[in-house]
């Protein structure tokens, strides 16, 4: 068993107390020792090392009547970083940009021409993650640029677009949500994707337009991170989230860890070939609007069963405009579809992320870097 060391154990004090104040908000130094359950002395000397670091300040104080340390009201210097989430649709671009706390601060959309230029259709090559040799840290610009209008180019839409949500702000952490296999080695696509503009390496070109590090993350996967943070599958570890939207697929979360595959593939279910055609044809839009709602439920059951067979995850969710249109009802149907198909115990749930749940989870995501890199991992 290994033993914590001083220097280790304030580390590890510091991020619970940066954690708790991110949850509650703002706490006092009574309510951080009841919270942590550390002596006086400690929390004492964690506050004032993270007041000196520029990560905490005194917010205001508890009650008029009281004075002195323990009546200081401290919360997190929100100013300290910012960061992006970006959704790159087939026809739009969506950014909203968050300060450390998470508190939105700015957003903005721009739409995607709809014809795609001769040499967007080629295989993305290998490249290089984005920021490479440039360590991470606050106090990056964002270059402005691109109106959205059909001579624009793709990289120029999207830089302009976290310029103007950005403002006058630095980003410390860019992360970018789109359809398509991610390469884990390389961090770009592995296949077109079929949104306007994309080309090989796009990547690395908005490394060289967002003067920040930028990750780029299948669509599905971050929609998954943001059910697991705030959504149906909240404090659960194991889950598939089944995308039923302009794409279908899925994201795989087991053990509380998303898991992308060997080769990013991880999840792509639209390819299984169910009775009547690929799952991807079968559940799109257009082919679902003739259905019933005990057909459409079979048809998704079927197409969730593999993947129920393999991983015993507990619980489905079922995301996308379909998913969370049918709600309950049709989780509830399902479900029943489900435990008719597979002996394995299932749950099956509708999304419940309010608003764009790919934008919530690359802004989580570009959080969760910040997080790590100002505040500190915890040591293991």
């Amino acid at each position: 068993m290994k033993t914590a060391t001083p220097q280790m154990a304030r580390a590890i004090n510091d991020r619970l107390a940066l954690d708790l104040l991110l949850e509650h908000g703002t706490l006092t130094a009574p309510q951080l020792r009841a919270l942590t359950g550390l002596s006086r002395p400690t929390v004492s000397d964690l506050i004032e090392r993270l007041r000196v670091n520029g990560l905490i300040a005194v917010v205001g104080e508890s009650g008029e009547d009281r004075r002195g340390p323990n009546a200081r009201v401290y919360g997190i210097v929100a100013d300290r970083a910012h960061v992006a989430g970006v959704d790159v649709r087939r026809d739009t671009v969506n950014v909203t940009v968050a300060d450390i706390t998470g508190r939105t601060v700015g957003s903005a959309a721009r739409p995607l021409k709809t014809a795609r230029p001769a040499d967007a259709a080629r295989p993305p090559e290998t490249g290089g993650p984005a920021g490479a040799g440039r360590p991470p840290g606050a106090g990056r610009s964002v270059e402005p640029g691109g109106s959205g209008e059909p001579g624009d180019d793709l990289v120029t839409i999207i830089a302009g677009t976290v310029a103007e949500a950005a403002g006058p702000r630095s980003m410390h952490a860019v992360v970018v949500g789109a359809p398509g296999m991610v390469n884990p080695h390389s961090g770009e696509l592995a296949a077109d994707n079929g949104v306007p503009g994309w080309r090989p390496n796009l990547l690395q070109a908005l490394g060289h337009r967002i003067d920040a590090p930028v990750t780029l993350e299948n669509e599905v996967n971050l929609a998954a991170v943001a059910e697991h943070r705030i959504g149906s599958a909240r404090g659960r570890g194991d889950f598939v989230l089944l995308w039923l939207d302009d794409g279908v697929g899925a994201a795989i979360t087991l053990d509380g860890r998303l898991r992308r595959g060997a080769s990013g593939g991880a999840g792509e279910v639209g390819t299984l070939g169910l009775r009547g055609g690929l799952f991807c044809d079968l559940a799109s839009a257009g082919s679902i609007g003739g259905l019933d709602q005990d057909s459409l439920a079979a048809m998704i059951a079927e197409g969730a069963f593999t993947a129920v067979a393999v991983l015993d995850p507990g619980l489905v969710v079922l995301g996308g405009e379909t998913g969370r249109s049918g709600g309950d009802a049709l989780a509830a149907l399902v479900g029943e579809r489900l435990s008719a198909l597979s002996p394995v115990p299932t749950q099956v749930r509708p999304s419940t992320v309010e608003g764009n749940a790919i934008l919530h989870g690359a802004l989580l995501t570009a959080l969760s870097i910040a997080h790590r890199d100002i505040f500190g991992e915890v040591p293991a």
